[in-house]
């Protein structure tokens, strides 16, 4: 994957934008960040996760997925290693994505988003 991939990845998410923080791409809803770009260096990307989540993603995919070092892994952080995901593991991006988003997002973002599926069904 690369970085552009990823980037429009996490600008698909309802009012995700982009800034910059620490001189690296970010990420972020309701001024939050859930993901960034370019750390701990240019083929790397780092999502915001509980540590469930961080824990089955890291299982699933380990050659892709660690925890960031220190305490920020300890608390979620989770390094992806762009270039070491194979064509099955594209799709865990979107889902630790989407974790990372709901994870950071306003309250009355999620509810909107809550019954905009339910709609659906």
């Amino acid at each position: 994957m690369t970085s552009g991939e990823f980037r429009r990845l996490a600008l698909r998410f309802p009012e995700a934008v982009e800034g910059v923080h620490q001189g690296h791409a970010d990420f972020r809803v309701g001024g939050r960040v859930f993901a960034s770009l370019g750390y701990p260096s240019d083929e790397c990307a780092v999502v915001l996760l509980s540590a469930q989540d961080q824990d089955l993603i890291v299982r699933d995919h380990p050659g892709a997925f660690a925890p960031a070092a220190g305490k920020w892994g300890a608390n979620g952080s989770t390094v992806i290693t762009l270039d070491a995901l194979e064509a099955r593991s594209a799709g865990a991006v979107t889902a630790a994505l989407e974790a990372a988003w709901r994870k950071r997002a306003p309250k009355r973002l999620l509810a909107a988003l809550e019954q905009r599926s339910g709609d659906a069904v």
